[in-house]
């Protein structure tokens, strides 16, 4: 949640708190399983095409277009082990391409997102997520000749326009903020992002990614591994989504496993498994350490908590609500439809919270539910909104300054959307100085199996899950079977804090 509080902007527009933008509520975005997916903050800048040309150049396309990438994904993650985890694998898949006199700028961004994309000009990217759940070198050379792919084919990177949080996000935007220029931009900056490459396109690429592997000398089946992995990640991500699966991610793109059978079939064509190298002891070793999941400046999503060490700040969404630390705010959602977003507003401006409530920024809001109280001992408001069919339920509690928002919305209201918005409010409240201390961000921890070891038995190690699901998530990182001994010696992957 990098920028977590709606701040007024005032020194670009000259706008009053009571304008600022409020993108009330959002589902949850779908963790894509395609290996070239960017989602943006608005329209490419294509630039002026050179005399005599019909086009500009693609270089200047990426050039442009890397700040807002790095923006968009949380900045550059810096990590040693990492770096050169990704640098020993360009310049043998260089050396081993299509055209090996093309130049590649590689960036490791810091996101928790399992994800990674080209940009023309070679612009590759690659997120420190995507690096936590391979486990060996091959899998990200996989990954990276892929994406190499990409360009030395010169298959170009359209734009379109498709709603990344569904029609929730899209019509509560419309339905509760009063200023249409404000909710339009708000809008447009959620649904913009870059097309994802076709359905042909991506076939080719992982065929020839593969071919690539194999002339590098890297395992050719790392690519269909590597697919698989995402997709149970996948699959271990939405599996509180009401049996919904992994989610789908565009018609015109390869679903995962047609993309594990085109990779198994040009791998077969190279040879048999155990052909190259996979170096998965090395590339574990340089990742030990690697930040997992949330950074810390944003507050961390543990379950279905949220803690913010540096505000020191934590709440629980109810059972069955999937969270997600987007860079604007904490947004969450259930099955039934219900979404929730919190984030905060700069009070500086109000004289009580009361005139904060009614200041304008809600539309349909009911006068007479607006309600002063506390919450775990600190001031807030609550009220209640209905707009074209959409019940809301807002609190805003107080602390020094800050306003932090609680936004619920649903269709169908009903006794349990009340009980769900009461509960997570009632759960807000400051850490104490001893849980501020103890707040520390998951990393990865390499250890070495002993022998007899299970999944069952090292799992117990996992930190910030769920005990239920430590099993699950342990055995997709480091692609094992429950049940199974573990050879003694092998490299495994555990997150702790």
């Amino acid at each position: 949640m990098t920028r977590f509080f709606a701040r007024d902007d005032r020194a670009k527009a000259g706008t009053h708190p009571r304008r600022r933008r409020i993108a009330v509520v959002a589902t949850l975005a779908a963790l894509a399983l395609s290996g070239c997916q960017f989602s943006g903050s608005g329209p490419i800048d294509i630039g002026t095409p050179a005399p005599g040309t019909l086009r500009p150049g693609l270089a200047d396309v990426g050039a442009r277009e890397h700040p807002r990438v790095v923006a968009t994904y949380g900045g550059v993650y810096e990590d040693r082990g990492a770096e050169r985890a990704v640098a020993q694998v360009v310049g043998r898949l260089v050396e081993a391409s299509d055209d090996p006199s093309q130049t590649y700028r590689i960036t490791i961004l810091n996101s928790p997102a399992v994800n990674a994309f080209a940009l023309p000009g070679g612009y590759l990217y690659v997120t420190r997520g995507l690096l936590a759940l391979a486990t060996d070198t091959s899998e990200v050379a996989a990954v990276l000749a892929h994406e190499m792919a990409h360009v030395t084919a010169s298959h170009a990177i359209k734009r379109q326009q498709r709603a990344e949080a569904t029609e929730l996000a899209g019509r509560v935007l419309g339905n509760v903020v009063r200023d249409p220029d404000q909710a339009r931009a708000a809008i447009i900056s959620s649904q913009l992002s870059f097309a994802r490459f076709s359905q042909i396109q991506e076939l080719e690429a992982d065929a020839v990614g593969v071919r690539t592997l194999a002339r590098a000398h890297y395992d050719p089946f790392a690519a269909a591994r590597f697919l698989t992995a995402m997709g149970n990640f996948a699959a271990y991500q939405s599996a509180q989504g009401a049996g919904k699966g992994a989610p789908d991610f565009l018609s015109s793109h390869p679903t995962t496993p047609e993309r594990v059978q085109t990779a198994v079939r040009a791998a077969r064509q190279i040879g048999a498994p155990g052909l190259g190298e996979r170096d998965r002891d090395a590339y574990l070793t340089k990742i030990d350490g690697m930040l997992y999941g949330d950074d810390p400046l944003e507050g961390y999503i543990r379950g279905r908590t949220f803690l913010h060490k540096a505000l020191g700040i934590t709440f629980s969404a109810p059972q069955g609500y999937i969270m997600e630390n987007s860079p604007e705010a904490v947004l969450a959602s259930n099955p039934s439809g219900t979404a929730l977003r919190f984030d905060g507003a700069d009070l500086t401006d109000f004289s009580s919270l009361r005139a904060y409530m009614t200041s304008g920024w809600i539309n349909g809001l009911i006068a007479d539910s607006v309600r002063e109280e506390t919450v775990n001992g600190l001031p807030a408001v609550t009220a209640s909104a209905i707009t074209d069919g959409w019940s809301f339920r807002i609190a805003v509690v107080r602390i020094g300054r800050t306003g932090y928002r609680f936004i619920f919305a649903s269709r169908s209201g009903g006794s349990s959307f009340d009980r769900d918005y009461q509960a997570t409010l009632e759960s807000f409240r400051q850490l104490t100085p001893t849980e501020v201390a103890r707040l520390r961000p998951l990393r990865i921890k390499v250890i070495r199996a002993d022998a007899g070891d299970t999944p069952e038995r090292l799992a117990v190690g996992m930190s910030g899950v769920e005990p239920e699901r430590r099993l699950q998530l342990f055995s997709i990182l480091n692609q094992v079977t429950p049940g199974e001994a573990i050879p003694a010696g092998t490299a495994l992957k555990l997150v702790v804090d």
